[in-house]
């Protein structure tokens, strides 16, 4: 399935900048940063899961937010893309 990974980490602290480089290099090593703060990953429930409870555990709930969008296995016809930075198909093969 197709999660949408939003966040949004407040930066006015030391701590809060590391927050937001573990944030960002966990969300990179799930998925596709399609925006600053936003990223496309495809797992499977069980994945999704890991992956929730990593980020929330680094989150500071008091300054910061985090959302998950599942948009399910039919993501394709949910989604319209505009302007700049067009994404690749994260399921098709990666050839090097």
């Amino acid at each position: 399935m197709l999660i949408l990974i939003t966040y949004d980490v407040n930066t006015e602290t030391p701590a809060g900048r590391k927050r937001l480089r573990q944030v960002a290099k966990t969300c990179v090593n799930y998925g596709q940063r399609v925006q600053n703060s936003v990223f496309e990953c495809v797992a499977d429930a069980t994945q999704f899961l890991l992956i929730k409870d990593k980020l929330v555990k680094l989150i500071d709930p008091s300054t910061d937010s985090l959302r998950f969008y599942t948009l399910g296995n039919n993501y394709k016809g949910k989604m319209e893309h505009f302007g700049a930075k067009q994404s690749y198909d994260v399921t098709a093969p990666l050839i090097l």
